[in-house]
C-alpha cells in the first residue's frame, strides 16, 4: 500500500492540516490516458475527466452517473472496463439518454447532426466554422480575419497590442 499526504489549508485556520490518501500499488494508476489526454489518477474521477477538453464538470458527473461509476473514486483507482464504459458514453451520449441540450455541437451545420465533440476534435471544429465564416465573408469570420474583437467589445483605447506608437515615442524621447 501507498499512502499520499494531500496538505488542505482551510479559510478559518492558518496552518494546514494533512488528510492521508491510502491506495494500493498493484492496481493504482498515478496517469491515465484517455482520448488521447493525460488524467491525473490522484484526482477524484469527475474532476480529473475534466483536463479533457470539451468536457465539463457537469458533463463528467453525468458521464459517470449514466456509466455507473462511484463518484468519490480517484481516477486511478478505474479498472479497464470502467474506462471503456467511460468512453463509450462520451463518444455516444444521445445513445446513453442524455439530452440534446446537454450537447456541446447542437445541429451541426455539414451533416445536421446533435454530436459532443471532445479532444482535438474541438479544435478541427471551430477552425471549420472559423473558415466557413471567411468563405461567406460574415462579419464575425471578418473580424476574427482581422484578428480585432469580435463579441462588440470598445476597441478605441483597449486591446490595440503594440500596433500605435504612443505620445513618447512619436516626439522622438526613446
Amino acid at each position: 500500500q501507498c499512502v499520499y499526504f494531500l496538505f488542505v489549508l482551510t479559510l478559518s485556520q492558518q496552518t494546514p492540516f494533512i488528510m492521508a490518501m491510502t491506495v494500493s500499488d498493484d492496481n493504482f494508476r498515478h496517469i491515465l490516458r484517455v482520448l488521447n489526454t493525460n488524467v491525473k489518477g490522484t484526482d477524484k474521477v469527475m474532476f480529473a475527466l475534466t483536463k479533457i477538453r470539451g468536457v465539463g464538470r457537469r458533463f463528467s458527473n453525468l458521464i459517470l452517473k449514466k456509466a455507473e461509476i462511484d463518484l468519490n473514486k480517484r481516477a486511478g483507482e478505474l479498472t479497464d472496463d470502467e474506462i471503456e464504459a467511460i468512453i463509450a458514453v462520451i463518444q455516444n451520449p444521445r445513445q446513453f439518454d442524455i439530452p440534446d441540450w446537454f450537447l456541446n455541437r447542437q445541429k451541426d451545420r455539414a451533416d445536421g447532426k446533435y454530436l459532443h465533440v471532445v479532444s482535438n476534435v474541438v479544435d478541427v471544429k471551430l477552425r471549420e466554422d472559423f473558415e466557413r465564416m471567411k468563405k461567406i465573408r460574415l462579419h464575425r469570420g471578418l473580424r476574427h480575419f482581422w484578428n480585432l474583437r469580435v463579441r462588440g467589445q470598445h476597441t478605441k483605447t483597449t486591446g490595440r497590442h503594440g500596433k500605435t506608437m504612443g505620445i513618447a515615442r512619436r516626439l522622438g524621447l526613446k
